[in-house]
């Protein structure tokens, strides 16, 4: 490391050198190598956002290995299936994960060495001890650009996940394009809540580690926490799902704190409300925003709306025109990919046109895990990846979402973007948060129907809710009904999950 005495990562209180993570990694990777592990082989996880999972990540990338980080909210039958899909030879288990594990040992047979972290277990090996046990010498692995260095997996629309093979190059070509190198004078705190089984968590360490940036990491994302540590640490950026940004500005306790060192938050992974958006960048004046779009499939993002674009300044036209891009657009392709709009039929479209949002570029996945079925119909023979979210480019090459391929609902031969009715649905001010689902009609085929929670102590009926969307809204996408729910159900990034919606409140 160019700065071996800064600290690499800050977690609950400890500081852990650059220097302290490297030698922990070489003395795992030793320990690991011992064991008979090496090139290819998939060494798992299932472990909270802490050091061990950065540590031990750079351990298996030293050997050569496949780091295989599992969704620590996954229950037994998931997270079995994921051991045994992967091929895993190696588990390294959380403390509060260890009975789980115990329980699926018969599943796994071909998991031969289990490792626990922060506590000792039965018929497990001690993290500390395992580490005590390797060499602090450096290794040097022999791996190519176009090897797995991380097996991402990411939820499908149904079945099982499916495993996403991440290059070293992948990584590589996305990080060397987007991130300043290291620099011995300027020191940098980017505060880490995303998990590290998700493509924008791993990111984010990625890009850490080669800016030399400081990690302050938080096990889980917690309002309150998470303000905490930004005034504690003098944090500079942040990446964070639409939901926690939402949760911040919306903190009775927002003002307690000084947030005035963050200067970069950059969102994604799900739509973002366009009031959440236009609140944070009032009451946030010195963060500069960056609306960041990509999918595991393609190793991190691959469209970007600017810092420049999240500025309201200019001529009036040019103040509509980026509030207009700012409600619905994910921004320009990064220079190392190519993204087009492509019909049903396979051709790619004009300006203008909406169809399904396809990528292509060094970092774009070849293929899923063991599944040429899912892959061939991810990846045209063309080699395009279809992204399943649907869209259109303006002339000047920004891109707008108009919805998910699957979550499009057509009402009489017209399409309707679920987004674009949860934007003026979510401006209503009782409404906390929406989604928007399509339900069986036997005159019009489909009509959408708003699931709405309610802000605390808030009122509001169907009527007023309706009635609320006629000045925005052509008069085929107004909500026909309402629904009223506590809370909606959403993935571990935040995502409200449609699907769930539709599923639980989709009848007529």
């Amino acid at each position: 490391s160019i700065c071996p005495e800064r600290a690499g990562v800050i977690f609950e209180g400890k500081r852990y050198t650059y220097a302290d993570i490297n030698e922990a990694s070489n003395r795992l990777a030793n320990a690991l190598t011992a064991l008979g592990l090496g090139k290819g082989d998939a060494i798992a996880m299932l472990q909270v956002n802490s050091p061990e999972v950065m540590e031990v990540y750079y351990a298996t990338a030293k050997i050569g290995g496949i780091f295989v980080p599992m969704n620590f909210r996954a229950k037994e039958d998931e997270i079995a299936y994921l051991l045994q899909h992967s091929e895993a030879k190696a588990i390294f288990v959380g403390d509060r994960y260890i009975p789980m594990i115990e329980a699926i040992r018969d599943k796994v047979p071909g998991v031969k060495h289990y490792i626990s972290v922060w506590k000792r277990a039965r018929n497990m090996q001690y993290f500390d001890d395992f580490m005590a046990s390797g060499s602090p010498e450096d290794v040097f692995p022999v791996v190519d650009d176009s090897d797995v260095t991380i097996l991402l997996y990411t939820a499908g629309t149904t079945g099982k996940p499916k495993g996403v093979p991440i290059t070293h190059n992948s990584f590589g070509v996305y990080v060397l394009g987007n991130v300043e190198p290291c620099d011995p004078e300027k020191a940098e705190v980017n505060l880490l809540t995303v998990p590290l089984y998700h493509v924008a968590g791993i990111q984010g360490m990625m890009a850490a580690i080669y800016g030399g940036r400081t990690t302050a990491m938080m096990r889980q994302f917690e309002v309150k926490e998470w303000m905490e540590t930004v005034q504690k640490e003098k944090a500079n950026r942040a990446m964070l799902v639409p939901t926690m940004l939402k949760w911040v500005i919306d903190s009775p306790d927002f003002k307690k704190y000084d947030l005035s060192s963050m200067k970069v938050i950059t969102y994604g992974a799900a739509s973002m409300p366009f009031d959440v958006i236009k609140k944070a960048i009032q009451i946030l004046p010195n963060v500069r925003f960056i609306n960041a779009f990509g999918q595991t499939e393609t190793a991190s993002t691959i469209t970007a709306l600017g810092i420049e674009d999240h500025i309201i300044e200019g001529t009036e036209e040019v103040k509509a025109k980026k509030l207009r891009r700012l409600a619905s657009s994910i921004g320009k392709p990064l220079p190392d990919v190519a993204i087009a709009i492509m019909g049903e039929d396979g051709k790619l479209l004009p300006t203008g046109e909406v169809g399904e949002i396809v990528a292509k570029g060094q970092r774009v996945m070849s293929g899923y895990w063991k599944d040429p079925e899912k892959t061939a119909k991810a990846i045209g023979k063309d080699g395009w990846l279809h992204t399943n979210d649907v869209g259109w480019m303006d002339e000047e090459g920004y891109i707008y979402l108009s919805g998910r391929g699957d979550d499009m609902i057509i009402r009489g031969g017209e399409n309707i973007s679920p987004e674009e009715v949860e934007q003026v649905v979510q401006a209503h001010p009782a409404v906390d948060e929406v989604a928007i689902i399509g339900i069986p009609d036997p005159e019009f085929g489909q009509q959408p129907r708003a699931i709405v929670a309610l802000k605390k102590g808030a009122k509001a009926t169907e009527e007023e809710i309706i009635e609320f969307t006629h000045a925005k809204l052509s008069s085929f996408k107004r909500p026909r009904s309402v629904v009223f729910v506590d809370e909606l159900p959403r993935n571990p990034m935040g995502k409200v999950l449609r699907k769930a919606c539709r599923e639980k409140w989709g009848q007529a």
